[in-house]
């Protein structure tokens, strides 16, 4: 099949199919006469693990390493439940660290409804964020910022 029905058949786009190719993601595929790239049946069913694996929160360089595994005539169950574990123990780190900043948010925003913006000097810039005004546990506080979580996507 052509690359274009490849395409309709996984339904994503020929650039991400070529994106695939160029990561290692996908063999080389062999040429028709024409030159134009000609892919069987398991093309589908490599695009739909990479999909698959993309879904479970993998990256790129760790789906490559499954498949790595399985082209080399090995079993990857083993690298492939490592792989999730690693996800799992990120996703439970980040569950933690938005609670405490949903309680974070939370007394800030209480706070905000106990203050009088009458009261807010210029040096504070606004006493709801106010370092001095915080107590001191919540202005020490080490917490990651939104979308820098460091889940090294």
């Amino acid at each position: 099949m052509l690359i274009g029905e490849l395409g309709e058949a996984v339904r994503l786009p020929s650039q991400t199919i070529r994106f695939y190719e160029r990561k290692g993601l996908l063999p080389e595929p062999s040429r028709a006469a024409n030159g134009y790239r000609d892919y069987d049946e398991s093309t589908i069913i490599r695009v739909r693990f990479i999909r698959a694996a993309q879904a479970a929160g993998l990256t790129l360089v760790e789906i490559r390493s499954i498949i790595d595994l399985r082209d080399d005539g090995h079993v990857p169950c083993a690298h492939v439940t490592t792989l999730i574990d690693g996800k799992l123990a990120d996703v439970r780190r980040r569950i933690s660290e938005l609670a405490t900043w949903q309680t974070e948010l939370e007394q800030l925003r209480d706070r905000s409804q106990r203050l009088d913006p009458a009261d807010c000097s210029d040096a504070d810039i606004c006493h709801i964020l106010s370092t001095a005004a915080r107590p001191p546990q919540a202005a020490d506080r080490s917490r990651p910022q939104p979308g820098h979580a460091g889940t090294g996507a």
